[in-house]
């Protein structure tokens, strides 16, 4: 029982290292697990309307595209996070363009170091114009 008395002599290291250690690796796997479950994918088309990096501590590539709206209605945002640098220098350069943007959904995503959205692109091309 060498383990035992070794936990009891050092109640209080013991004690803090399970409060910092489960709390590290339960955040660990569950970052994990939402950056690696898609919960839905799909396509969207409309005009880009801003690419920027933004975020204090963390910069992440944070768009907007306005979805084309049926004429007499409110036009629809779609906010979206981008994870690469190549896929936001090709939004850069679509600015203002008809884009059609490839996406995956991840739910509760635990930190905007992440992106601010839960929406991921990840490809995106030019569109000709509706």
């Amino acid at each position: 029982m060498p383990a035992l008395t070794f936990v009891r002599r050092h109640w209080i290291a013991t004690a803090v290292a399970f409060i910092v250690i489960v709390p590290i690796l339960f955040f660990t796997l569950w970052a994990e697990i939402a950056l690696h479950y898609t919960y839905s994918t799909g396509t969207r088309a409309g005009i880009l309307q801003k690419v920027s990096k933004r975020g204090w501590v963390c910069k992440t590539w944070e768009g907007e595209l306005q979805l084309t709206a049926v004429p007499g209605a409110a036009p629809e945002k779609f906010d979206f996070s981008a994870r690469s640098d190549s896929i936001a220098a090709v939004l850069s350069q679509l600015s203002g363009q008809h884009v059609v943007v490839t996406y995956e959904q991840h739910k509760r995503v635990p930190n905007s170091c992440f992106g601010d959205t839960e929406y991921f692109v990840t490809e995106v091309r030019a569109s000709p114009t509706p």
